[in-house]
C-alpha cells in the first residue's frame, strides 16, 4: 500500500488537494494571452494609448485580470460575477476619482414621507416588478468623466413619473441640471443630491429635454434659454424614511425611486452579471434608479439602473440583494432615498413636431423625444 501510494501519490494528490491550492493561490496566466487579451480589450472599448501609457494600462489591466480570474473560480460559489468591462484598466483609486461623487451625499429626510409605508401583514404587494416593460424607463446613459450621476439619475424618476402619469416616456435633460441646479447641494460634475434636484424642477416650474438640452460630460454655464422650456413638470418631491426596505420596495410598485449607494470597491468597479452580494457598507458615493426587484434562485434582489453605459453590468443595470439584514440595506441603499409627485399632466402639451422645429431652428440636430 505504500508503494502504491507513492507510485501514484502524484496523480492521487493532485486530484484531491488541487481545489485546495486553488483556494490559496492564484493561477497566473502566461503574460502573452494577457496582452492578446488586452489588445481585444483595447478594440472593443475604443482604447488608443502613446506606447507608454500603453504599457502602465496594460500592467492594471493585467492586475485586473487576476482580479476577475481569483473571484469567478466556481468554488467560491458567489452569487455574481465579475469581468473586463469598461474599467479594466484602471485602478480602483482612479475608478474612484473619475466616476464617483467628489462630495458626500447628504442625509436629507426634510419631508420624510409616510406614503409608502407599509402596514404589518399587507399581502397586496407583488412579488416583483420591473419598470424597464412597462415602459417608464428611458435607456441607459454614460455620464463620461463627470461625476453628475445625481442627476441623471433624478430625470430618470421624473421621466419614469411622467411616463406613468401622462403615458409619454420622454428622456430629460441632466445638462440643464448639471449647468443651473449649481447651488446648495449640488455641484455639476462634482456631484449632488438627487432630492435638491427634484427641489430645483419643481421650483424651476419643469425640466427642459434631453433632446432640447443635450448632455455634454461636463458642466457649461446654464443656458436660461433652455431652463425655462418647461418641458416636464412635476408637483413635489419626497424621501421615504431611511433603514425602511419594505416602504422601498412599495414605493418601487408605483414608481421608480432614487437612492445613494456605496459603490467604490473593486467587486462593484468590474461587476459583471447576477446579484450582487459583494463587500460593501453604507458611505454613500453613486446615485443610482431602482426601477424594479424580483427573486432569483431564493435571492431577493433590486434592480439598479446605473449611468456608466451599457458596457458595464447587465447592460448597464444592476441587481443587488434585497433583505440583506444590514442596517441601511445592501450598501446603504435605503439611507438616502427620494422620489418626484406628479398628479397631473404637464401644463404644456408635448408637440414632438414643433419642438423639432425649435431645435433645428435653434441650430441644433433634428432628433426625436422618445427613445
Amino acid at each position: 500500500m505504500a508503494i502504491a501510494v507513492f507510485i501514484f501519490g502524484s496523480m492521487f494528490f493532485a486530484i484531491i488537494m488541487c481545489p485546495l491550492a486553488l483556494a490559496s493561490n492564484s493561477i497566473v496566466r502566461p503574460t502573452d494571452e494577457v496582452r492578446r487579451m488586452y489588445e481585444s480589450w483595447m478594440v472593443e472599448h475604443g482604447k488608443s494609448y502613446g506606447s507608454k501609457e500603453k504599457e502602465t494600462r496594460f500592467q492594471i489591466f493585467q492586475s485586473n485580470v487576476q482580479f476577475v480570474d481569483d473571484h469567478n473560480r466556481p468554488e467560491n460559489g458567489h452569487s455574481y460575477t465579475v469581468g473586463l468591462n469598461r474599467f479594466a484598466d484602471l485602478t480602483n483609486k482612479e475608478y474612484r476619482k473619475i466616476y464617483l461623487s467628489k462630495k458626500p451625499f447628504e442625509d436629507l429626510h426634510g419631508n420624510a414621507s409616510t406614503r409608502y409605508s407599509v402596514n404589518e401583514g399587507d399581502v397586496n404587494i407583488p412579488a416583483s416588478i420591473d419598470w424597464r416593460s412597462k415602459g417608464a424607463v428611458t435607456s441607459v446613459k454614460e455620464q463620461g468623466k463627470c461625476g453628475c450621476c445625481w442627476a441623471f439619475t433624478a430625470v430618470g424618476a421624473v421621466e419614469g413619473i411622467n411616463q406613468i402619469v401622462t403615458g409619454k416616456l420622454v428622456t430629460l435633460s441632466a445638462q440643464e441640471l448639471v449647468d443651473c441646479d449649481t447651488g446648495g447641494f449640488n455641484h455639476g460634475c462634482l456631484g449632488g443630491n438627487m432630492y435638491k434636484a427634484f427641489e430645483f424642477i419643481k421650483n424651476n416650474g419643469g425640466i427642459d429635454t434631453d433632446a432640447d438640452y443635450p448632455y455634454k460630460t461636463t458642466q457649461n454655464t446654464c443656458d436660461l434659454n433652455k431652463k425655462n422650456t418647461k418641458i416636464v413638470t412635476i408637483d413635489g418631491y419626497e424621501s421615504l424614511r431611511p433603514n425602511d426596505e419594505n416602504a422601498l420596495k412599495n414605493a418601487v410598485v408605483h414608481q421608480p425611486i432614487t437612492v445613494g449607494i456605496e459603490s467604490y470597491r473593486r467587486e462593484f468597479q468590474l461587476y459583471s452579471n447576477g446579484i450582487y452580494q459583494g463587500p460593501c457598507s453604507y458611505n454613500l458615493d453613486h446615485g443610482a434608479l431602482v426601477v424594479g426587484y424580483g427573486e432569483a434562485d431564493g435571492v431577493k434582489y433590486w434592480i439598479l439602473k446605473n449611468t456608466w453605459g451599457t458596457d458595464w453590468g447587465e447592460k448597464g443595470y444592476m441587481r443587488i440583494q434585497r433583505d440583506s439584514g444590514n442596517f441601511y440595506g445592501k450598501c446603504g441603499m435605503t439611507r438616502v432615498m427620494s422620489y418626484p409627485v406628479k398628479n397631473a399632466a404637464n401644463l404644456k402639451m408635448i408637440d414632438e413636431d414643433s419642438l423639432r422645429i425649435k431645435i433645428i431652428n435653434d441650430g441644433g440636430e433634428s432628433r426625436s423625444l422618445d427613445e
